[in-house]
């Protein structure tokens, strides 16, 4: 449980919290927020005064039915992101949330040192390799079709064992390209209807039998406010509770806007474990 970041091993043993930092205008909760250097510098610098473990940049909305962008103009928005802060905060874990492998290239040769894949390279044939070569850590998250047809394909007779058939077939594809440090995500709200959601959730140990490390995200989605009347500016309470449930199921890494909560979480959840 231990994945190696520009040379750096992290132990994932104990839960990590990765901080979501969009340099988008069209993200579900944060888009538009951080489209100027000072706006970006002042939320990285809370993240990891919060106790971020790493940052996940990104810079193409994967919301239901999300604009399409263009690669250079992802590339326009993500790199300048990752040069600002490595300049301010040059011990950053960066984390590249992309499904393009001309981006994860680009984004790893200016400082990145993880790459967060939504597809797990379904919509780019060349990702795995891209991402073999370049030596670092990969995210592969279960999702079907694309942002703009998924929610239309959340069809399955069992939905966690698919998920784990999945996650098989993609463990083995990632490592017949040499991949060494992979990491899953079951993908909340991508493909998976409300109940879904709650269903993978409530089954989520089970993906352990892949002795991978798990990252959980779930921050502020419409799983919660949809499930409780309310919007995702309302859903950090929700999101604190799901995110306890889902370390108390194994997870590795929490995927959060909030890292101060989830830092939290964890510590407390730790004291438990560990009493």
């Amino acid at each position: 449980m231990t994945i190696n970041c520009n040379g750096k091993l992290i132990d994932l043993n104990v839960p990590k919290v990765m901080g979501i930092l969009n340099a988008t205008p069209d993200s579900f909760y944060d888009g538009g927020r951080y489209n100027s250097e000072h706006a970006l510098l002042a939320q990285a610098e809370k993240m990891l005064s919060d106790g971020a473990d790493f940052i996940d940049i990104g810079g193409y909305s994967s919301k239901p039915g999300a604009d399409f962008v263009s690669e250079p103009e992802e590339i326009d928005r993500i790199i300048p992101a990752i040069k600002s802060i490595l300049k301010q905060f040059p011990e950053t874990i960066l984390s590249v949330d992309t499904f393009r492998s001309t981006v994860a290239k680009a984004a790893v040769e200016h400082g990145a040192a993880i790459v967060n894949d939504i597809a797990a390279g379904n919509l780019d044939p060349n990702m795995m390799k891209t991402v073999a070569g370049l030596g670092v850590p990969y995210i592969m998250m279960h999702m079907k079709g694309n942002p703009k047809t998924m929610q239309q394909l959340a069809q399955y007779d069992n939905i966690v064992t698919e998920m784990v058939f999945y996650f098989s077939e993609k463990v083995n594809e990632a490592r017949r390209f040499g991949i060494n440090d992979l990491i899953i995500d079951p993908g909340f709200g991508f493909a998976k209807t409300l109940e879904q959601n709650y269903e993978v959730m409530q089954k989520a140990q089970l993906f352990q039998v892949l002795q991978l490390p798990i990252l959980i995200g779930i921050s502020r989605k419409s799983m919660i406010y949809k499930a409780l009347e309310t919007s995702s500016k309302d859903s950090l309470n929700g999101t604190t509770v799901l995110n306890t449930i889902a370390l108390t199921k194994g997870a590795n890494i929490l995927r959060v806007h909030d890292v101060k909560e989830a830092v939290e979480c964890v510590k407390l959840c730790q004291l438990i474990i560990n009493n």
